[in-house]
């Protein structure tokens, strides 16, 4: 089976990663998967959530959202709707657990990491391109944290990637698009 692009069942677009994209996070990239792309930041907070005060323990938490005219039909900031949807919370959630369970959280320290995911193109697999890129952000986030000597160790206890599949007319198909 061969798709509209040319790939076949278990082909990826064309992946990109332009790491240290923004200015200002202590780690940052744009990831490229088609044409889809998303900006992921990771911002270093020298403080915990109340939970975790006096603990030594970090935390890594993740936020993820689509700009309003990242697909073909304008998608209102959910802002201005006065809550999050649950497709927007659940991907929130996915990124940020999957960012903990690769990550020794004592030796991050009593700090949290801010995970970043904003959509600025879809075409499907925007979660799992957020996974992938928000990985790749903090990787950066604590490559900085041990240059600058603020942490000792390295946390980063494996690596994160994700991958969209589906079936598609009864059969499994690798990366996904909206077509």
């Amino acid at each position: 089976m061969v798709r509209s692009d040319g790939r076949g069942k278990d082909k990826l677009r064309k992946l990109a990663i332009t790491r240290n994209y923004t200015k200002y996070a202590e780690g940052s990239c744009l990831i490229e998967l088609g044409n889809t792309r998303v900006i992921c930041t990771a911002s270093v907070d020298e403080t915990v959530p109340t939970f975790l005060r006096g603990s030594g323990t970090g935390w890594v938490t993740a936020e993820y959202g689509m700009l309003p005219s990242s697909t073909p039909t304008r998608k209102p900031r959910e802002a201005t709707l006065g809550r999050l949807d649950g497709r927007t919370q659940e991907i929130r959630r996915v990124i940020g657990r999957s960012l903990r369970a690769a990550a020794d959280l004592e030796q991050l320290g009593e700090r949290t990491i801010w995970i970043d995911c904003d959509v600025i193109q879809a075409d499907g697999g925007t979660r799992t391109l957020a996974v992938t890129g928000a990985w790749v952000a903090l990787a950066l986030a604590i490559r900085h944290l041990r240059n600058q000597e603020i942490i000792a160790g390295n946390p980063m206890r494996t690596q994160v990637a994700a991958v969209s599949v589906g079936m598609v007319k009864g059969r499994p198909m690798l990366d996904l698009t909206y077509q």
